[in-house]
């Protein structure tokens, strides 16, 4: 398939919309590397399921042998914020969730633990994303992070506005742990992707609000104990109203999946992908340039070599 049937098909697989073709903001406009060999730095999928996409995605990177060890306590830690049912595309797919447990098992993972600071109440976040269900019939333990008592302190030594944070002790316990967001539009950040969601594993978020959210966000990834692999969610996109979403209507099926280890490189496609479906500048999304500063990635997408396949 060549650049240009790729990009025709990119976002509109399974989706009746019109699809921008601005060469500034088209994901894989710029002139990537396919890869033929070597090290794949990031990798994206188009066209199918959510557990078929990851399934491809995580060959390419070489498979999740390659990220989880026998006998590692794993946490896979997805956006479960909202109250909402998947189609309203508010949390990780639960789909997405259940293939990546059962991977890790499958490379030999002693345990692998789900969480999220969620915004709604947490019992019902869990119930309604589908994802509790979904990772206990996956073999998952799934962990509340409603009371403080979870969070430990941790500094951040290499942060401007946040020197030190709270973080939940399922990540602080863990041996490895994979970043799982959704890929959505946020009143306060633009787009909450990869960077965003590790305001989830941290106890006060009030902090980030109030002392700049845009550095913050990059400040936090900062932390020590990075992800071993970040997944982005771009089955089902919210594209206004969010994070929390009004309707469907807020929601395009997309049928997108991207993953990396650079935490920045993965936001930026995806962050290139969403404006395909709706105007977003890059240069708005100040947490991706604030995370480049800090050195916790790249958003120069030619340095890369980026594996692309659609479905």
């Amino acid at each position: 398939m060549d650049r240009r049937d790729f990009l025709k098909t990119l976002a509109v697989a399974g989706a009746a919309l019109t699809v921008q073709h601005s060469e500034a903001m088209d994901v894989l406009a710029q002139t990537f590397t396919n890869a033929g060999g070597g090290k794949v730095d990031l990798v994206a999928v188009m066209g199918g399921e959510p557990e078929i996409m990851f399934r491809r995605a995580i060959a390419e990177m070489g498979g999740m042998k390659a990220f989880i060890k026998p006998g590692q306590k794993v946490v896979v830690k997805p956006n479960i914020g909202w109250d909402k049912v998947p189609a309203l595309a508010g949390n990780t797919n639960p789909k997405l969730v259940a293939e990546i447990i059962k991977q890790c098992f499958a490379a030999g993972a002693k345990e692998v633990t789900v969480f999220d600071h969620t915004c709604d109440d947490w019992q019902k976040c869990y119930k309604n994303s589908g994802i509790e269900a979904a990772a206990k019939a996956a073999g998952a333990k799934v962990m509340p992070a409603h009371l403080e008592s979870y969070y430990r302190t941790i500094s951040l030594p290499q942060g401007k506005k946040m020197k030190s944070a709270k973080v939940h002790e399922a990540i602080l316990d863990s041996d490895v742990w994979i970043n799982v967001p959704i890929l959505k539009n946020h009143g306060g950040a633009n787009l909450t992707i990869s960077m965003k969601n590790h305001m989830g594993i941290v106890w006060d978020r009030g902090f980030f609000h109030q002392n700049d959210l845009q550095q913050c966000i990059a400040d936090i990834c900062t932390l020590q104990k990075k992800a071993v692999l970040n997944v982005v969610d771009a089955y089902r996109i919210m594209k206004t109203n969010g994070p929390r979403g009004r309707s469907a209507s807020d929601v395009v099926l997309t049928k997108g999946l991207f993953i990396s280890q650079d935490i920045v490189a993965v936001d930026t496609a995806a962050a290139k992908f969403f404006n395909q479906v709706r105007d977003m500048p890059l240069d708005s999304v100040a947490h991706l340039a604030n995370g480049q500063a800090l050195k916790v990635g790249t958003m120069d997408l030619d340095r890369l070599n980026i594996k692309r396949i659609k479905i």
